[in-house]
């Protein structure tokens, strides 16, 4: 225990940075900024350090958020959050498992930098709406507004995953065994016919850079995938962003973070995840909280 507001509450602004950026190394830039700032601040005058540091980082991911704008638009293939490993307690929140999974937070990189910073604030944190209209800049009734279009936005696009943990955890263990044996029947009976696959490999590992659609399709660059090189690929279930997962790799080191959405027992849409810069947060778990 510490009486040190930041450390109390590092867990939060790195978890309120991380869904605003979906990275966990910006994100981890943006609490280092606060921290700084937070330090050259007189502490006596702030009534609540909580709401003070939430704003601070909030500004500061809106920032990084808008300069991070072009890079991501001249990005190479598909762009995907980056993963992060968690432990399986995550998932006892079920609000906050959600808000960090892949998919939405897939879904939350169509939303400009605003109504992300709203939506997350809103939505997943609960903060009032006077405290986001301090943090972003816009009047309680404007923010409202913002708030109302996020939410419209996002609630169109989310994949529904209406799914107890020990059922996605079941399917995703199918979904491993069948990727590990490379047949296309066993993959393909694991999988929604309207499948969807989404690779990152940045520019920096072989990855399709559109979508793939369709059972068969998807089964087929999932099989290529554990014929490559001469070393043999691992698959490991992991729990990642708050969600049953897997971990593939070759010669010890990660090559790939799987995640998928699983609806009726079938996974409908696949989270390839290969960019080895974004595969750094594998091995220790990430403190999340709300």
């Amino acid at each position: 225990m510490t009486d040190n507001p930041f450390v109390t509450h590092r867990s939060l602004l790195f978890t309120v940075a991380y869904e605003m950026l979906g990275s966990a190394a910006d994100a981890e830039d943006v609490v280092q900024e606060s921290w700084l700032r937070w330090s050259a601040v007189d502490h006596a005058g702030i009534r609540d350090p909580r709401a003070y540091l939430v704003r601070i980082v909030t500004r500061q991911a809106l920032n990084r958020l808008r300069s991070l704008s072009r890079s991501r638009e001249e990005y190479v293939g598909e762009w995907l959050p980056e993963p992060l490993l968690t432990s399986p307690d995550v998932a006892e929140d079920v609000e906050l498992a959600e808000s960090v999974s892949i998919a939405m937070l897939t879904v939350l990189e169509t939303l400009g930098p605003t109504e992300r910073a709203v939506f997350v604030l809103r939505e997943v944190f609960d903060i009032p709406y006077g405290e986001i209209a301090e943090a972003v800049g816009k009047s309680a009734a404007a923010v409202r507004q913002v708030a109302r279009r996020a939410r419209e936005h996002v609630a169109a696009r989310q994949p529904r995953m209406q799914v107890s943990r020990s059922e996605q955890q079941a399917v995703v263990e199918r979904f491993l065994a069948a990727v590990r044996s490379g047949q296309l029947q066993e993959l393909v009976e694991v999988m929604a016919p309207d499948v969807v696959l989404v690779a990152d490999g940045g520019g920096l590992a072989a990855a399709a850079l559109v979508p793939i659609h369709g059972a068969e399709s998807v089964a087929r660059v999932l099989a290529r995938a554990t014929r490559v090189g001469a070393a043999p690929l691992r698959t490991t279930a992991v729990w990642l962003n708050g969600a049953p997962a897997g971990r593939l790799e070759i010669d010890g080191e990660p090559a790939t973070a799987l995640s998928v959405v699983v609806e009726n027992g079938q996974v409908t849409r696949v989270y390839l995840v290969r960019n080895p810069r974004k595969l750094t947060r594998l091995d220790e778990p990430s403190e999340l909280a709300r």
